[in-house]
This record gives structure tokens, C-alpha cells and sequence, in this order.
């Protein structure tokens, strides 16, 4: 099954996608790149091995089927695909590697040319090196967004939603350390009391330093690697 980790890999996708159409340029499913400018994109290693665990990833999002009735026109109708429908090696006649083809499926397409359904991320997100704190920025981004009153979720059912296997009182420990570290770029995060004693992890936007924006959009610098 596909990772929070491999996701990097369609939001690299997404990203490509949305900048070609936005330059005027034709979009297709149909997409071409070196492993190493995946790799760079998303502030990951660019070594050997890393190029063998992105082959890894990008096994796991073909193979992990969806169904889903999100956005079908028809009731219960269910619309089934996996995150990559097809990817390829590509070498020249004399067998040099020339990167990478895969095919991202009609329905992430269509969503990604529908800028209703796409948010922007903030560059810090590929720094966080937890997965349960990935998951929760992207909870936060899409339920929060940039309201001033922020949102919040009773733990409970952030534990139900996140399908995590372990019991509640461990997941309500990690969020809780979550918090203390205030890791998650443009929010800051808080723990409320409920009803019955209940918890709730509350999230309000940070104010934005025009700073810390300009230094996101320097050049990136990848960690030394052979570069495939």
C-alpha cells in the first residue's frame, strides 16, 4: 500500500501539472522527468539507493487500488483506479538511463486542472519527518486553510479518521508532542478541553513573514548524490 511518503511523488505531479497549464502549455497525464528532479522537488536524498526506494514508491502507488464516489454525477456510483496507472524506465539505444515516464490516472488529472479541489502547500511541509505530522498539516490545510478562527477536532475522531492501528491513548501522545514542537508551517496548534474531559487539537494560521516567504523561494540545494 502507498505511503504518506510516496504521496510526495503526485504532489510533485500535481505541481508540474498546474505550472505548464498556467504557463499556457499543453497538460497531459502523460508525464516525463528524471528521478533526480522528483527527488530535488520534494527535498529528498539523491543517491543510488534513493532512486531505488523513489522505484519502490512508485510501485506502491500502482499497485494500491482506490474506489471512491467522490465527485461522481450518479449516487453510490464508484470510480476505481490506482494513484499511477502505468510507469517506465527510459534509456537510449545505448542503454544510458534517460529518467522516468509514468501516467497519473484521469481523476487525480481532472482534480488538479480543477483549482477548487487543489491547495498550495508551504515548502517546510518535505522537511517534517514524521508521517502523522504530514498527515495532520494536510488536515489542517484543507479543513483550517487560512480562516482566523482556524478549526479544531476531538482527538477521538482524528484518531478514527487517520485509520492508525495504534491504541487511542499512544496516537493522543504523539499529538501531543505534535504540539509541544510546533513543527507544522503557518499554524500554530493547541490543545482544548472538550465536553466530559474530552481533548480537542485546536489549529489557527500563523501570521505570514514576507521573510520566511522569500527564503522558501530560494534555490534549493540537494544533498550530495549521484544525480540519475
Amino acid at each position: 500500500m502507498a505511503t504518506i511518503w510516496d504521496a510526495d511523488v503526485l504532489i510533485w505531479a500535481a505541481s508540474q501539472i498546474v505550472e505548464a497549464r498556467d504557463a499556457g502549455l499543453r497538460t497531459s497525464r502523460l508525464m516525463a522527468a528524471t528521478p533526480y528532479e522528483i527527488r530535488s522537488f520534494v527535498r529528498r536524498g539523491t543517491s543510488v539507493r534513493d532512486y531505488h526506494r523513489l522505484k519502490a514508491g512508485l510501485d506502491r502507488l500502482q499497485s494500491t487500488t482506490i474506489a471512491t464516489s467522490i465527485r461522481q454525477a450518479a449516487e453510490r456510483r464508484l470510480h476505481r483506479f490506482s494513484w499511477i496507472n502505468e510507469w517506465k524506465e527510459r534509456a537510449d539505444a545505448h542503454g544510458h538511463p534517460l529518467g522516468l515516464k509514468l501516467i497519473v490516472p484521469d481523476w487525480f488529472y481532472t482534480a488538479v486542472l480543477d483549482d477548487a479541489l487543489v491547495l498550495t502547500i508551504d515548502w517546510p511541509y518535505f522537511n517534517l519527518t514524521g508521517g502523522l505530522e504530514r498527515w495532520i498539516y494536510r488536515l489542517v490545510r484543507k479543513h483550517g486553510g487560512r480562516q482566523p478562527g482556524g478549526w479544531s477536532f476531538d482527538f477521538r475522531h482524528l484518531h478514527a479518521k487517520s485509520g492508525s492501528l495504534s491504541p487511542l491513548k499512544h496516537f493522543a501522545f504523539d499529538l501531543r508532542e505534535i504540539v509541544r514542537r510546533q513543527t507544522l508551517p503557518g499554524y500554530s496548534l493547541t490543545i482544548e478541553q472538550g465536553l466530559r474531559g474530552s481533548e480537542r487539537l485546536a489549529f489557527t494560521p500563523r501570521p505570514v513573514d514576507p521573510f520566511a516567504r522569500i527564503a522558501e523561494h530560494l534555490p534549493f540545494e540537494a544533498s550530495d548524490g549521484e544525480k540519475l
